[in-house]
């Protein structure tokens, strides 16, 4: 419990120290951690460190596990619902006013939100 309070605490240091200086202390019922005596306080910075350590590692992991799927060709994200195909008729039929944007989507049964960013032109959306 203590390392996930830990690992969300990114200024530790400078609440303990307004602990320390409102001569307060931090006392945990779970673990054996007591900030008001120096065996304390050296057991919450050794937390503090270890909870750092892991994110680091973990950033570390992440980024190489992305820059591995980009070298293999995969790209992150979701995937389109519509085909480029698909988005062009739907530009077409909005510019030229054949259909609505919100008409469009529900024929190609997306939500309406999506007609902004499928139905835009050169000049700005394409919507009535």
């Amino acid at each position: 419990m203590l390392a996930s309070y830990q690992r969300g605490r990114g200024n530790d240091p400078v609440v303990m120290e307004r602990l320390g200086g409102a001569e307060a202390g931090f006392r945990s019922l779970t673990e054996a951690i007591d900030t008001t005596t120096p065996a304390g306080r050296m057991m919450m910075q050794m937390v503090g460190a270890f909870a750092e350590f892991e994110r680091a590692m973990l950033r570390e992991r992440t980024k190489a596990g992305l820059d591995a799927a980009r070298r293999e060709g995969r790209i992150g994200g979701r995937r389109p619902k519509l085909s480029p195909e698909q988005q062009a008729e739907i530009r077409k039929m909005v510019t030229r006013g054949d259909k609505t944007a919100a008409d469009a989507a529900r024929l190609f049964k997306i939500h309406p939100g999506h007609r902004l960013s499928v139905a835009r032109t050169s000049d700005g959306p394409a919507y009535k």
